[in-house]
């Protein structure tokens, strides 16, 4: 088990994301590829890239940007009810092999316009039983040849996914605080991701989650933590809890900004089911050379990459195998 870092690529059709400036060209090949290269330029793993309908397709995205790159690692938020557990499993086994390894899977269990894809579901059990289901099904076919599996959600017969995963399978991300969703990341998923959180309710919530993988009877390696933290960077504390405060006055106008509302903001905290999938404050700008210094990480921790030094916000994912007290990669405190 290792430590990594990812950052966040805006993946939507609409400029500015949170306040970011509107620049041409935001989201184009050119661009999204640029930011790309300059993470694996300056040592990030990869970078988180969101789903939903309304936005590209994440998938054709995270294809299009691992073909012009040589070390970056998407993380590719799919959705269970979008995708079918056989196409989705073909899908991800064919990119990883093609890349040497390098699919992240995030999976997403939260609200979407599932009418316009022909998607329905239930209550928020029966939404988070399909995707227990999906997992199941999903690492059977990495794993096994000539599956019969008959869910209530899913079913295929004799199935075989090709190319064959002889050296690993993409690991899977995956986010919720209900109990539902802490049940199905406790036995199926590899990492669970949290918001900036406060810290005692981070390490409640992993103690927890430790208990419920032996309660359980989890199968697979020990579950992995990460932060899903939005960062705004600036050269004074004062000047980035400005920055954050009136970032949040922007987005919510009938709201006095505060700094208790700005470290919310900061935080992306947020009670939908998964935090890895849903937009959160960054910038279309990547990390540069010059970075400031790193502040020492904490005991269980190595420290994160260097970080850009201009003004800018930047969302990352921190993730260690081991901590209970998980601290953010940077803030404006």
């Amino acid at each position: 088990m290792s430590q990594e870092f990812l950052w966040y690529i805006p993946n939507q059709v609409d400029p500015g994301h949170r306040g970011d400036d509107v620049v041409e060209g935001h989201n184009s090949l050119a661009t999204l590829t640029e930011q790309a290269l300059a993470l694996e330029e300056h040592g990030w793993g990869g970078a988180l890239i969101g789903t939903g309908w309304g936005r590209p397709d994440t998938f054709t995205v995270a294809t299009a940007l691992a073909a012009r790159t040589t070390t970056f690692r998407p993380l590719i938020a799919v959705r269970p009810g979008y995708w079918r557990p056989a196409n989705f499993a073909t899908a991800a086994a064919t990119l990883h092999h093609l890349t040497g390894g390098r699919a992240l899977i995030n999976i997403v269990s939260g609200r979407d316009n599932l009418a316009a894809y022909g998607d329905a579901e239930g209550d928020q059990p029966q939404r988070y039983a399909r995707t227990k289901e999906f997992l199941q099904l999903v690492r059977r076919l990495w794993t096994e040849e000539n599956v019969t599996f008959e869910g209530e959600h899913f079913r295929v017969e004799d199935s075989t996914v090709v190319p064959r995963l002889t050296g690993g399978t993409p690991r899977l991300y995956f986010g919720g605080a209900s109990e539902a969703a802490e049940r199905v990341a406790a036995t199926e998923a590899d990492v669970q991701l949290f918001w900036g959180e406060p810290l005692d309710g981070v390490a409640d919530r992993i103690a927890r989650l430790k208990r419920l993988s032996a309660e359980l009877g989890r199968e697979h390696a020990p579950l992995e933590f990460g932060l899903r933290i939005t960062t705004l960077i600036r050269d004074t504390t004062d000047q980035a809890w400005s920055d954050a405060e009136t970032k949040v006055a922007a987005m919510a106008p009938t709201t006095p900004p505060t700094r208790s509302a700005a470290a919310r903001w900061a935080s992306s905290a947020s009670s939908t089911s998964s935090p890895a999938a849903r937009s959160s404050t960054t910038t279309s700008t990547p990390p540069r050379a010059n970075s400031a210094p790193a502040a020492p990480a904490p005991p269980g921790w190595s420290a994160p990459p260097r970080r850009s030094p201009s003004p800018c916000a930047s969302t990352a994912t921190w993730a260690s195998p081991t901590s209970s007290s998980p601290t953010p990669l940077t803030s404006p405190s």
